[in-house]
């Protein structure tokens, strides 16, 4: 069978513990450097992945996206069950499909939706040490949530902005950002918007957490926010905790 040029969506699963994120890193390994390095392996080609936009070092994923295009014959279940054959076992193609030319995992993306794990018990965890940010003392959930609601809708986002991001603004739109308490001592914060600033997610959570301990009152958000000064937010929760759970596209 002769090969054609296609364009490929891919949606994949990482555990990020052992990378230093998801984009190509001179220092160390990343997600996209290792499906690339599958992808050539499987094609002969050199091929660039398109992800929808960087995860951190150690952040997770169940539901990243990437797009590339090369020339093969290979069929896409073939092609997928290949890649999943290759990559290390701390990085899964979830689903791998043809998709037009014209799509773009970044460019055409409509929104993301992130989520943030929270132990919140008096022990840590062996298991759960690399999926969750263990506090011990209590939290003020209902305090939590009410804080958030400051950030919902169309806003600047420069208080919650990591340095060096390469944004040109900061504006952003929260769409929702809903606390889960599942069971005792867990929580989670699902938050989706039209697009992220870098270590945004993680700057947010670590405000709220300091409005769970009282050290941050919930309407003193909406002043941190309106403030666009970074130094007012909290410190930066550890990305160990967020995991990058989908991305939507019109």
């Amino acid at each position: 069978m002769q090969a054609e040029e296609k364009n490929f969506k891919l949606t994949i699963e990482y555990d990020g513990t052992h990378y230093h994120g998801w984009q190509v890193q001179p220092n160390g390994p990343s997600i996209q450097q290792e499906i690339e390095s599958a992808l050539e392996t499987m094609t002969r080609q050199k091929i660039r992945l398109a992800g929808s936009g960087r995860t951190d070092a150690g952040v997770h994923a169940l539901g990243q996206t990437a797009n590339f295009v090369c020339a093969t014959a290979i069929a896409p279940a073939d092609f997928h069950k290949g890649l999943n054959s290759i990559l290390p076992p701390d990085i899964v193609i979830r689903e791998m499909v043809e998709v037009p030319f014209q799509f773009h995992a970044r460019f055409d993306a409509a929104s993301k939706r992130y989520r943030y794990h929270i132990l919140n018990q008096p022990v840590p965890s062996a298991i759960e040490r690399r999926y969750a940010w263990w506090i011990r003392s209590p939290l003020d959930l209902a305090a939590m949530d009410r804080a958030a609601r400051h950030l919902v809708g169309k806003h600047d986002f420069k208080a919650f902005e990591g340095a060096g991001s390469p944004r040109a603004h900061t504006i952003r739109n929260v769409m929702g950002i809903d606390f889960h308490n599942p069971v005792p001592g867990r929580i989670t914060l699902d938050i989706r918007a039209d697009g992220f600033l870098r270590y945004m997610v993680r700057n947010i959570m670590g405000t709220l957490v300091d409005v769970g301990r009282h050290k941050i009152s919930p309407d003193g958000v909406s002043e941190i926010l309106a403030s666009r000064d970074r130094s007012r937010a909290a410190a930066t929760a550890p990305s160990r905790g967020l995991f990058l759970m989908e991305v939507r596209y019109d």
